[in-house]
């Protein structure tokens, strides 16, 4: 069969590509413009943002010679970068109107589990709506709604359960639901199923793992994986992790995808359970223990790093990013005077001030770049080219300082390592 899977780029998406691939079907994989990685393997890569995709004529040419679709599109809350609404609903509801029109009569729809039941936030309202859209339509339908999916690959709740099994003391919060987490083998097994022509259709499907457990359950059995010792736990008091929740939004607007978000804490309140056995009857899968599912694949040495990377991070960029907003700003104020003197010592005369005020400038672009996801690779770079320029020029005008005993110019070298570490952990999936 030749399957188009939108929403390529992400967890699920990536795996269902793998999965129908590895099962002789071609696959159409569409992906946002510029994101990535582009799944391996594919037929063809279609670039389409479904948050733009308001008419039917955006999908009908690529909808030639598809024979089913599978729709793994998702936003978590809406910021610059992401918008729920349009992407689970206004969008999705042109891909369902364009494959009515083209005669594609099998359609799988990634929702999420507990939609129907209740709506604390715009992603689960706009999920609902866009399940309502699908069920609307002629079509053979399927409404999958799994719970948390976890898998050897990770993003969002997933990495989140990774980075806090590093932690020595593990931070509990108040207000946290039950989970019956799925895994990502079962996810894509079910979506094989489905989309077989002969398979049942016009039916919603709760993907829920087998038994519930809380986030900290989730996190212990990570930490045995990994094979470290059980962490001391402590509950984070509520003003805290209000503080978190309000931070990782404010990432979000700066391009980010945190999984601690405003969107996650109404959320995870409700948990994510479900009842698997109409699963297991229409399939015949018997969704894996995460126990289990940890034991048929051991822990290597790339996980761990993953693990203790987690939350360095964002701390990484936070203080890459104040320290070139912190430089610029001292230099344009309190040690202005001290750097017109350092750049009068190098023989610059007349151009000693304005040196001084574009170097500022400089490192406040800087930072501010680097602080910005879209343009963080650029700031990052741009951070190297400007430490090696100091390099130079201090070494040529001013080499006495390499002997200063604070060593300004010896100092860069471990600021520029950081700065390659960044671009080195700079991709979230």
């Amino acid at each position: 069969m030749r399957i188009m899977v939108t929403g390529a780029s992400g967890l699920i998406g990536s795996a269902i590509c793998a999965r129908l691939s590895e099962e002789g079907h071609e696959v159409v994989a569409v992906v946002r413009p510029g994101s990535g990685p582009v799944p391996s393997g594919v037929a063809a890569v279609v670039p389409v943002d479904v948050a733009q995709a308001v008419g039917v004529r955006v999908w009908l040419p690529h909808l030639r010679g598809i024979q089913a679709v599978v729709n793994c599109v998702g936003a978590l809350q809406e910021n610059p970068r992401e918008h729920p609404e349009r992407v689970h609903a206004t969008g999705v509801a042109t891909l369902f109107r364009a494959c009515e029109q083209r005669g594609i009569r099998r359609v799988i729809h990634f929702s999420a589990i507990g939609v129907d039941r209740e709506q604390p936030s715009a992603f689960s309202a706009s999920k609902l709506r866009g399940d309502r859209l699908l069920m609307d339509r002629d079509l053979d339908w399927v409404i999958l709604r799994p719970s948390v999916v976890l898998g050897r690959a990770v993003f969002g709740a997933s990495a989140l359960f990774r980075g806090l099994s590093a932690l020595p003391l593990l931070p509990q919060m108040n207000q946290t639901g039950p989970l019956q987490v799925v895994t990502l083998d079962d996810v894509t097994a079910t979506v094989a199923f489905f989309v077989q022509p002969s398979a049942p259709s016009q039916m919603t499907v709760e993907l829920a793992g087998p038994e519930r457990l809380s986030m900290s359950d989730v996190v212990t059995h990570y930490r045995r994986w990994l094979s470290w010792p059980p962490a001391k736990r402590f509950v984070l008091p509520d003003f805290l992790a209000n503080l978190l929740y309000r931070a990782g939004d404010f990432a979000g607007w700066l391009g980010w995808r945190p999984p601690v978000r405003s969107t996650a804490q109404k959320e995870i309140r409700r948990g994510a359970i479900g009842d698997p056995e109409p699963w297991k009857e229409i399939t015949g899968i018997e969704p894996s223990t995460l126990s289990g599912h940890l034991a048929r694949d051991p822990a290597s040495v790339q996980e761990r790093w993953f693990a203790k990377l987690f939350f360095l991070k964002p701390v990484i960029f936070v203080v890459l990013s104040l320290f070139w907003l912190a430089t610029g700003i001292i230099s344009l104020t309190i040690g202005y005077t001290e750097g017109v003197e350092l750049m009068l010592r190098a023989g610059t005369g007349p151009l000693a001030g304005p040196g001084v005020v574009a170097g500022a400038l400089a490192d406040i672009l800087i930072g501010l770049a680097i602080a910005r996801r879209s343009t963080s690779r650029a700031g990052l770079y741009g951070a190297i080219a400007l430490a090696l320029f100091y390099v130079v020029a201090g070494t040529i005008l001013l080499p006495e300082l390499w002997r200063e005993p604070l060593g300004p110019l010896m100092k860069i070298w471990p600021i520029l390592v950081l700065h390659f570490v960044g671009l080195a952990i700079l991709e979230e999936r």
